[in-house]
C-alpha cells in the first residue's frame, strides 16, 4: 500500500512538472499578429522655416503653382514641361492624402500634351527640375526634379509659387478682358498684353476703387445692399507669396466684417465675374481703370 502511495505522488509531480512547463513555454511564445498594409500617401505637408506648409509628393519633393493658370488650365507646354514636369497620381483618394489635406480640394486635368495632370483648389501642380550635369566641354546636362525639401523653384521669375494651402492672395499673370467684351493692357488702354496682378487663393480676380481712401472704404454700405456688385474681400488671413511684402497687407474691419488691404487699398471682388477662375471684367466697369485690378507696385493709398 505504502508503495502504490510512492508511485502516485511520483505521477502526480511528474504531470504536474509537464502541464506548468508546456504553460511557461507558450507564455514566452508571442502569439504572431496578421500583417497591416498602409497605404503611400502620395500627397502631403511639408514645412520650411521661412515658407510654412506646404505641399509635397511622397517622397518629401516640393510642389509649385504656376501664375499663368489662372484659369485653372495649364499653361506651360513646349520646353516649359522640361523644366516644370507636371506632378500625377493616379487614382488619387482620401486615404492618399496626409493629414491637413482635403480631397475636394483636388482634382486632375488634361494637359494639352495630353498628360494627366493633379491640380489643388484649382491650380495645376508642377514639379521643378532645373538642369544640371553641364559641363564647359558642351554636355548640356539634364533635367533633374530637386531633391526632397528643397524649395528652389519658389518665386521664379516672379511666377513659379510654392503651393501653400493657406494663401490668401496668389499672383497671375493674364490678359485683362474686360466686361465691354475689349482686352486691355496694363494700363487700362485697349490692346493685348498679359498683366500681372492679384487673385484670391482660388484665382478669383481681386479689384481695388479709385474712390477708395487709405484703409477706408467708401464704396460699401452698412446694410451691405450693394455687396453683390463689389463684394469684399472678407477675410483676417495674411499668407502671401513669398516675392510680396507682408507688411503691406492689413485687414480692416468694414460694418463688423475683415476686409483685406494693400498698400492701404481694400479689396473687392467683382459680382459679375460670378466666380469663374480667370475672369476679370470688373476693370472696365462702369468705364476703364474705375476699379483696376491690384498689382505689386500699386501707389499707397491717401
Amino acid at each position: 500500500m505504502k508503495l502504490k502511495h510512492i508511485k502516485f505522488a511520483l505521477v502526480a509531480v511528474a504531470a504536474t512538472t509537464f502541464f506548468v512547463s508546456c504553460s511557461s513555454d507558450n507564455s514566452d511564445t508571442p502569439t504572431p499578429t496578421p500583417p497591416t498594409t498602409e497605404l503611400k500617401t502620395e500627397v502631403n505637408l511639408s514645412t520650411s522655416a521661412t515658407l510654412g506648409s506646404y505641399l509635397s509628393d511622397k517622397t518629401g519633393r516640393s510642389l509649385y503653382f504656376f501664375s499663368t493658370d489662372a484659369n485653372g488650365q495649364s499653361s506651360c507646354t513646349g520646353g516649359c514641361e522640361a523644366l516644370w514636369p507636371p506632378f500625377v497620381v493616379d487614382n488619387l483618394t482620401a486615404d492618399k492624402l496626409g493629414t491637413g489635406l482635403t480631397l475636394s480640394d483636388f482634382a486632375t486635368i488634361t494637359t494639352a500634351s495630353g498628360k494627366k495632370q493633379v491640380t489643388y483648389k484649382g491650380w495645376p501642380l508642377y514639379y521643378y527640375a532645373p538642369v544640371s550635369g553641364a559641363d564647359p566641354y558642351g554636355n548640356a546636362g539634364t533635367n533633374t526634379i530637386e531633391a526632397a525639401g528643397k524649395t528652389s523653384g519658389d518665386g521664379v521669375g516672379g511666377i513659379w509659387f510654392i503651393a501653400k494651402p493657406d494663401y490668401s492672395i496668389m499672383i497671375v499673370r493674364s490678359q485683362l478682358l474686360g466686361h465691354d467684351g475689349k482686352n486691355y493692357k496694363s494700363d487700362y488702354t485697349v490692346g493685348d498684353g498679359v498683366t500681372t496682378y492679384f487673385t484670391d487663393a482660388k484665382g478669383l480676380t481681386l479689384y481695388t476703387f479709385k474712390n477708395d481712401n487709405f484703409q477706408k472704404n467708401n464704396f460699401t454700405k452698412a446694410d451691405f445692399s450693394n455687396n453683390a456688385v463689389w463684394p469684399i474681400y472678407e477675410t483676417y488671413k495674411i499668407v502671401v507669396p513669398s516675392v510680396l511684402d507682408k507688411s503691406k497687407f492689413s485687414v480692416i474691419t468694414v460694418f463688423g466684417k475683415s476686409q483685406l488691404v494693400y498698400n492701404g487699398w481694400p479689396l473687392y471682388y467683382f459680382g459679375q465675374d460670378a466666380s469663374v477662375r480667370g475672369a476679370n471684367k470688373g476693370i472696365s466697369f462702369p468705364a476703364p481703370a474705375v476699379w483696376p485690378v491690384p498689382v505689386k507696385d500699386l501707389p499707397l493709398a491717401i
